[in-house]
């Protein structure tokens, strides 16, 4: 079974989108050619902030719903931990 991840994305105009997908590279890709969702159509991304792995669909949707309600402020502390989290698996 493949994991769902929760990525966050840094618009154009500073927005924070939040979305869930099985291919990040894939999916940002998409966004960043404006075929990937109506809001990032109308800002375009100007950075890829972080993602996460999750086991299965339904938790990745519910980690994406406790986001979203996040403050913008919240999400971008959110997504520096995510960032600080990848160079730390990277290092090893």
């Amino acid at each position: 079974m493949k994991p769902w991840f929760l990525y966050l994305i840094e618009c154009a105009d500073g927005s924070i989108y939040t979305g869930i997908t099985i291919d990040v590279a894939a999916r940002y890709a998409a966004h960043c050619r404006g075929v990937g969702a109506r809001y990032t159509r109308s800002r375009p991304p100007a950075r890829l902030l972080g993602f996460e792995a999750h086991p299965d669909r339904a938790s990745a949707a519910r980690a994406e719903y406790r986001i979203k309600q996040l403050p913008a402020a919240a999400k971008r502390d959110y997504a520096h931990r995510l960032a600080e989290a990848e160079r730390a698996a990277a290092e090893v």
